[in-house]
């Protein structure tokens, strides 16, 4: 069986690598906090010290970090794990990261005699954990059929996009979307707040009606009543938004929604909750001196 290293393991990283051991594959992870390995060493995993000694010996490595400048990291710095990877490893980025990025990361591999594909993922913390994650895979599509038993252990499937960084482009694309309905509800919600209506009779509208997405009723749920359970952080949305943005200008094209949305992430971030859950982003909507409305 295929040796597989896992490196990050927030949010995502968690969930994926539980259900690679649940399936008995032997696995290396590796974490920047390395109490968060803990209990998955408690169940078999071995944990390194660094990216290049959990590369050691892996056949397939998989990166599921916050963003382009910890992947780079990750792979290409001070013990980094494409200093360790065998020449024949197969390495899949899973972070939400820039095509630009992919291309360069992609070169890098080719020149140590790896092979690369981008496979980010749609599903957060649930789907993680439950190996309902979907991968927007690009690259060599002979090399996405070879790894396509250990990432569908982690999801329910595989999409074959196109090139290596299609994957990170329909995956950017995807979050924007995704971004914008949170900005809209956030600011949707505080309107009905405001409006001195009922909000239980309100809501339903919005919720079980045409705007009721999944997504959209998952983070309604979640601002009705908050917690500290992080499904995507505030910071990270921002983040996945200011790339969108970027890539779009490269096409010539301006996403003003996204634009519009990226503002209201940011302020949430400026106000402390770059790392709650994106159903926070309704507290930079609302006025500073209202409380959340309660329903009748």
């Amino acid at each position: 069986m295929r040796e597989v290293t896992l490196l990050g393991l927030g949010t995502m990283g968690n969930g994926m690598a539980n259900q690679l051991l649940a399936a008995g594959i032997p696995l290396t992870v590796w974490n920047r906090s390395p109490e968060k390995a803990r209990a998955l060493e408690a169940r078999g995993a071995k944990v390194a010290d660094t990216p290049r000694s959990a590369a050691a010996g892996a056949d397939v490595i998989i990166s599921m970090v916050a963003d382009d400048a910890a992947s780079r990291s990750v792979w290409l710095g001070e013990n980094g794990a494409l200093a360790g990877a065998r020449a024949d490893t197969v390495l899949i980025e899973s972070t939400t990261a820039s095509p630009a990025w992919i291309q360069e990361l992609g070169a890098e591999a080719r020149g140590r005699g790896c092979t690369l594909i981008d496979a980010p993922v749609t599903g957060s913390r649930a789907e993680a954990e439950g190996g309902r994650l979907l991968f927007l895979a690009g690259g060599d599509p002979a090399v996405i059929d070879s790894v396509s038993d250990v990432l569908n252990v982690m999801g329910r499937g595989v999409l074959q996009l196109g090139p290596l960084g299609a994957g990170a482009f329909v995956k950017l694309v995807n979050n924007f979307m995704c971004g914008v309905q949170v900005a809209a509800l956030a600011e949707a919600m505080t309107l009905v707040e405001s409006s001195g209506l009922d909000r239980g009779r309100a809501l339903p509208v919005f919720l079980e009606g045409a705007p009721g997405s999944p997504l959209v009723r998952g983070v309604a749920a979640r601002m009705l009543e908050p917690s500290d359970q992080v499904n995507f952080a505030v910071d990270l949305m921002a983040k996945d938004l200011t790339y969108a943005t970027s890539l779009a200008a490269k096409h010539q094209i301006d996403l003003a929604t996204a634009r519009a949305a990226l503002q209201l992430f940011r302020a949430a971030g400026k106000r402390g909750l770059g790392r709650r859950d994106i159903a926070a982003v309704i507290e930079a909507v609302r006025p500073s001196n209202a409380p959340a409305a309660q329903d009748a």
